[in-house]
């Protein structure tokens, strides 16, 4: 349902878990729902993997953290670029002045 703002008011089910109200933007809807089925992906992929073996608790502690870890390694990699690019517009700034 959409809000005067803009916004519109979602329901995430996350897992087992009760469904979570969210007030979002609208134009980040999309976003919202591919987070959502990427977490439920690969929830019902471990615990079904690990059926037995651990308690749905530990299964999502398990795809927090593997969403955790994604997400440093993509930061650190957008560090490194962004380092990267600085140093080459520096290097292009100084050839260019050269000129």
């Amino acid at each position: 349902m959409a809000t005067e703002d803009n916004n519109l008011n979602i329901l995430i089910r996350i897992a087992d878990v009760e469904p979570i109200a969210l007030t979002i933007p609208s134009n980040e809807e999309e976003g919202y729902r591919e987070a959502e089925k990427l977490v439920n992906t690969l929830w019902n992929k471990w615990i079904d993997k690990f059926d037995g073996d651990n308690s749905s608790q530990r299964v999502m502690a398990m795809v927090a953290f593997q969403f955790a870890r994604l997400y440093s390694k993509s930061y650190n990699q957008n560090v490194a670029v962004n380092n990267f690019l600085a140093t080459f517009e520096q290097k292009l700034n100084d050839v260019v002045l050269k000129i």
